[in-house]
């Protein structure tokens, strides 16, 4: 019996960029350039490969607050330093990637750091806002520094590339973060002219984010740097082609379904949420950070 294929749904061009701050120009793939089934996945910011100059002031992103859900930050180029009121603080270079729960509530701040900020050059990262279940949205914040070399990685027969799982799993080799729902977080590192085949649950939504190069799905659809594969919820198999050497972020994760209210940096189920959030805020519930 064939397996059936996941087939895509569409081929998203990056929406107009702009900035956060004055560190990060990022095209958001969604939920405002496009209205997409993602969830568990909330928003997907992708600051595309460009160059900063020099500077000995480092851009970013100053002190600013969330509650209900995650941010995750995948470095492809450059560093960043992060810094919040729980006392967590780290910097993250090219394959290394920072999870913050930012739970009941939390101040961070994310800017280029020193050293590479004094030099500059390229610089590509992709931010993620993670939903969590009204369950956990005021579960305690924590934060999860993970270097390149402690993500679990997957060798693809024939030398065709890697599988960098950073959550979930692919073909048993488990993820590298800890998560509060099901989701599949990878880096695919493939060589041009070769195949990878994903399987991913039906019911999970999916995407893949091309970072860079290009690649042909299902022997079928093409999609090029810095546009986003949206599935349908049909089907478990994907098959990928380099058609050069690429590297591809799959997200896929089974759905929250669940309320959602959203006001800038809270994440919530109700709009009295959303107010409590910020009566919270306020009052300086969320902690300190200059």
């Amino acid at each position: 019996m064939e397996i059936a294929k996941k087939r895509v749904s569409a081929v998203l061009t990056a929406p107009a960029p702009h900035m956060v701050g004055d560190g990060f120009r990022v095209h958001n793939f969604f939920p405002n350039g496009n209205r997409i089934k993602m969830s568990p996945f909330f928003l997907l910011d992708h600051n595309a490969k460009i160059s900063f100059s020099a500077r000995n002031e480092p851009r970013g992103m100053g002190v600013h607050p969330h509650r209900g859900f995650e941010t995750v930050t995948i470095a492809y180029h450059g560093a960043i330093a992060h810094h919040d009121s729980a006392g967590n603080s780290g910097v993250i270079y090219p394959g290394d990637v920072q999870w913050m729960t930012a739970g009941a509530g939390i101040l961070h701040k994310e800017y280029h750091e020193d050293a590479y900020s004094k030099k500059g050059g390229d610089f590509q990262m992709v931010q993620l806002w993670v939903n969590l279940p009204a369950k956990d949205k005021m579960s305690n914040p924590k934060y999860q520094g993970i270097r390149r070399q402690e993500i679990a990685q997957y060798a693809l027969p024939d030398d065709s590339g890697t599988v960098d799982v950073i959550a979930g799993s692919y073909k048993d080799t488990n993820g590298s973060a800890s998560t509060f729902t099901p989701i599949n977080v990878f880096n695919v590192r493939l060589k041009k002219g070769r195949k990878a085949s994903i399987s991913l649950p039906e019911n999970y939504n999916t995407g893949f984010l091309v970072i860079e190069g290009s690649i042909e799905i299902n022997g079928v659809e093409t999609a090029r740097s810095n546009e986003f594969v949206h599935f349908e919820n049909q089907g478990t198999e994907i098959e990928i082609e380099g058609l050069e050497n690429s590297v591809i972020l799959i997200l896929s994760g089974e759905p929250i379904d669940e309320p959602i209210a959203q006001y800038g940096p809270f994440l919530m189920n109700t709009e009295q949420e959303i107010q409590q959030a910020i009566s919270d805020y306020n009052r300086g519930k969320f902690g300190f950070l200059e």
